[in-house]
């Protein structure tokens, strides 16, 4: 492993780490099968700064360590080296440290020396907020969702949370987007479109992107109400069409696609059509998951399984598993690093987990090739499948 780019990183978070410039770093796609990630973030206890680590494992724990600011260079180094890949995240820009397959290592520093301190809160501190209530975000105010005071309104308060973690989801997904450019994205079965005008306005707003942005839905209503609401809001890059999502083309190869909430096999079709497209990164929330519930019988059911069939409610979540897990099998095995995680708190909806998935074009065929064995076994043992 080439050390020369990974001690220079190391250098520059820890330095970002003694200026108080770092929002958030985040170590993925890690050597060791049992992890998932790692994420870190400054916070303030009795007065002094600690670098807090948040260990993901695969059964689905979480691990905190809190390491004094001056102390951090060989947990970052050490971090770097057990990743392959880490993003920098501060209020002055991003960068990224990519390590391939063959040990070489590719440190990309966007970040602008200056810039402003990063808020750090107590080891108590809130979540992280895109939106404000009481701001005035005028895409809020034309949706319904705040009055023109920027003041969100009571029945609309779940909405507004889901859309500012969304948000948070798109901001960390960012820096595996094209970093100069036009940002090409699609809403594939947009419905009425929260997340659409709200990834639009985050983009264009916040990150000062150049944006084309597409939302495609089969509902004629549906899609004359968002070309109005786009038009009143001046979002030249935005524009709605009605149309099949399963014939769907483009022109070129998105850089995002986004699918909220596309109920049952709409998931799979828009993951099958986001996949086709090679789509650099894909958000997904699925929602409804009748075709499998539909498909699971007791006597396809593998040796001491049967008994879930007695318990419908259970049967019903343990589908929605084993639906989830085959759409993420499918995904990988067209190439994608692939994680699953909540939108939401769960007491908010209990239509709550997102698919983001990354295309890896250096996955190996070897790879794939195991993914889609992994997918299929599971189809069989289960007697199901998805839509193709």
């Amino acid at each position: 492993m080439e050390e020369k780019e990974i001690i220079c990183a190391a250098d520059r978070v820890c330095g970002l780490i003694a200026a108080q410039k770092l929002d958030k770093i985040v170590f993925s796609i890690p050597y060791d099968k049992n992890e998932m990630r790692t994420e870190g973030r400054l916070v303030r206890i009795k007065n002094q700064v600690y670098l807090q680590t948040e260990k993901f494992t695969a059964d689905g724990k979480a691990f905190h360590t809190n390491v004094p600011s001056d102390e951090t260079r060989e947990v970052i180094l050490n971090l770097m080296k057990e990743h392959k890949r880490t993003n920098v995240i501060t209020p002055s820009g991003n960068a990224e440290l990519m390590i391939s397959k063959k040990g070489k290592s590719k440190f990309s520093d966007r970040i602008r020396d200056g810039g402003t301190l990063s808020v750090i809160n107590g080891n108590d501190r809130l979540k992280n907020h895109i939106l404000n209530d009481g701001t005035v975000y005028q895409f809020l105010v034309e949706l319904g969702v705040s009055d023109p005071n920027g003041t969100v309104f009571d029945k609309k308060r779940a909405k507004f949370r889901q859309i500012d973690r969304f948000l948070n989801y798109v901001d960390e997904i960012y820096p595996s987007l094209p970093a100069s450019g036009q940002l090409n994205v699609l809403d594939l079965c947009c419905g009425k479109s929260y997340l659409t005008f709200a990834a639009y306005w985050f983009l264009t707003e916040i990150k000062k992107r150049q944006v084309n942005m597409t939302g495609a839905d089969i509902k004629r209503d549906v899609i004359a109400f968002c070309s109005e609401k786009a038009k009143i809001l001046g979002y030249d890059g935005l524009s709605f069409i009605c149309a099949d999502i399963t014939t769907y083309e483009v022109d070129e190869t998105p850089d995002l696609v986004l699918s909220l909430h596309a109920c049952d096999t709409a998931t799979d079709v828009v993951l099958l059509t986001a996949a086709r497209l090679k789509a650099k990164v894909i958000l997904s929330t699925p929602c409804c998951h009748h075709e499998i519930f539909g498909q699971l019988k007791k006597e396809n059911m593998p040796a001491g399984l049967e008994p879930l069939d007695e318990f419908s409610l259970l049967k019903q979540k343990f589908a929605v598993a084993l639906t989830d897990t085959l759409r993420c099998k499918r995904l990988q095995a067209a190439g994608y690093r692939v994680d699953v995680t909540e939108l939401v708190d769960p007491e908010n909806t209990p239509k709550n987990l997102m698919i983001r998935a990354v295309y890896n074009p250096d996955m190996s065929e070897q790879s794939k090739f195991k993914y889609r064995s992994e997918y299929e076994a599971l189809s069989a043992a289960f007697g199901v499948f998805l839509r193709n």
